[in-house]
């Protein structure tokens, strides 16, 4: 395999990392944070029942935390050696390009963060519960912090969804990318109000 065939190969695998599992698991993780919209218990509830599913650490390990790392790093590296053309081509999809990178260091800095905010805690004997979450976004710093963290994080998902069907060879016309990049802002919109909904309802 050629050094331009092993990147593109490379490029493929981090874009479907981004979709699956990572982007589902996005979801999955910001509506079980939306059950506190419900109530303290609520929340409670769903958040004991997701951390004793079968084989808990290692579906965290394997299906979150290595490929939260290989999309991460890369996605950096990518976001640091980019050709930028916002000055020369301000064009739309170019500023949804240079977004894209900026987003994903933004979503990278802050889920490691919160991470360590939370399921680290629980290697030191803390639990994840309504109280752990609400002592964190309590403090106004912390909660401005989370929510630039999860629009950041939604942004780089909703259009990552973009990018992925043009590499994967899903839209090849202009009006399928056209489509898709609609498509991709109502994903972004909707999710982003369900994450700071979840978000405000712990203060």
């Amino acid at each position: 395999m050629s050094k331009q065939d092993s990147s593109f190969a490379i490029r493929r695998l981090h874009s479907l990392l981004g979709v699956l599992p990572l982007g589902v698991f996005l979801i999955q993780h910001l509506l079980v944070n939306h059950t506190a919209t419900r109530s303290e218990e609520a929340f409670n509830t769903a958040s004991e029942f997701m951390g004793s599913l079968p084989f808990v650490l290692f579906l965290e390990v394997f299906v979150i935390y290595i490929p939260i790392l290989f999309h991460g790093i890369y996605g950096i590296y990518i976001a640091f050696t980019a050709k930028y053309n916002v000055g020369t081509y301000s064009t739309f999809r170019n500023w949804m390009f240079l977004f894209q990178r900026v987003s994903g260091v933004i979503a990278f800095i802050f889920i490691a963060i919160h991470v360590y905010q939370t399921r680290f805690q629980v290697l030191l004997g803390a639990e994840v519960d309504y109280d752990m979450v609400h002592q964190i976004v309590s403090n106004p710093a912390w909660l401005v912090f989370y929510i630039i963290g999860v629009v950041a994080t939604v942004y780089h998902f909703a259009n990552g969804l973009w990018s992925f069907m043009v590499t994967w060879g899903f839209t090849q016309s202009d009006r399928s990318q056209r489509v898709m990049t609609y498509v991709s802002a109502v994903i972004f919109v909707v999710v982003s109000f369900i994450g700071i909904q979840a978000i405000l309802a712990f203060i």
